[in-house]
């Protein structure tokens, strides 16, 4: 069985950093990978993102990052082992397959983190397809005061609100197992879509850079916990 090992990195202003790394991987680097699924939706959607989030860490945090390009994985592929940080994300369905569940419920339990980012219109299908994965266990808001809104930049009030999509106040849903955070989902505010290359939603500065900061903070939450 393919099993995450430990990795020690310390992280600027933040306590050490520890992240697995699956035994097979070429290295150590941290990568951001966009996690692949079926039903219609387009997960692949806005490339840079993840790539400017990258350089972002380079350029703000001690974190060992890899080259900054767009990594993608198959939940069917042992791949997902190499990643301790997937991102999903997308407009529309998703759906995952019984062995699809099970692996990603395997993936999650084992010390990866998922991270889901409703790009208005995954909502629904997301949380349908989540509790296939967890059907024992619901996803619970995050409170303002919870680690992950100051891992390490200050967020007091929670999620930034980075698009409008329905004018409804952002919110941060969690999924626990043995006490630890390992699925994050954010709503009604699209981190990653202000991760974008600027000409792609003509976000303002001050609302990439917000979201940036908090991409910032859920990563080395993820990478300490």
């Amino acid at each position: 069985m393919k099993k995450f090992l430990i990795i020690s990195l310390i992280v600027l202003l933040s306590p050490l950093m520890i992240f697995a790394q699956h035994k097979d991987s070429p290295g150590s680097k941290f990568r951001i990978a966009r996690l692949k699924y079926s039903g219609g939706g387009d997960w692949y959607n806005d490339p840079s993102a993840e790539v400017n989030m990258m350089e972002y860490l380079k350029k703000n945090t001690t974190i060992d990052v890899d080259v900054p390009k767009f990594y993608t994985v198959d939940i069917a592929s042992d791949e997902i082992f190499d990643y301790p940080f997937i991102l999903i994300t997308g407009h529309g369905n998703l759906e995952f397959s019984q062995n699809e569940v099970s692996r990603l419920k395997k993936y999650c339990e084992s010390g990866g983190f998922l991270y889901a980012d409703d790009d208005y219109g995954m909502d629904t299908a997301f949380r349908r397809e989540i509790k296939k994965v967890f059907p024992d266990k619901q996803m619970q808001e995050l409170p303002f005061n919870h680690k992950i809104y100051n891992a390490h930049f200050s967020f007091p009030n929670g999620l930034p609100k980075i698009h409008e999509h329905d004018g409804k106040p952002p919110q941060g849903f969690g999924i626990f197992h043995n006490g630890r955070l390992c699925v994050y989902y954010t709503y009604e505010t699209n981190i990653s879509d202000g991760w974008a290359d600027t000409k792609e939603h003509q976000d303002p500065p001050e609302k990439r850079e917000e979201a940036f900061k908090m991409g910032t903070n859920i990563i080395v939450y993820a990478l300490s916990n």
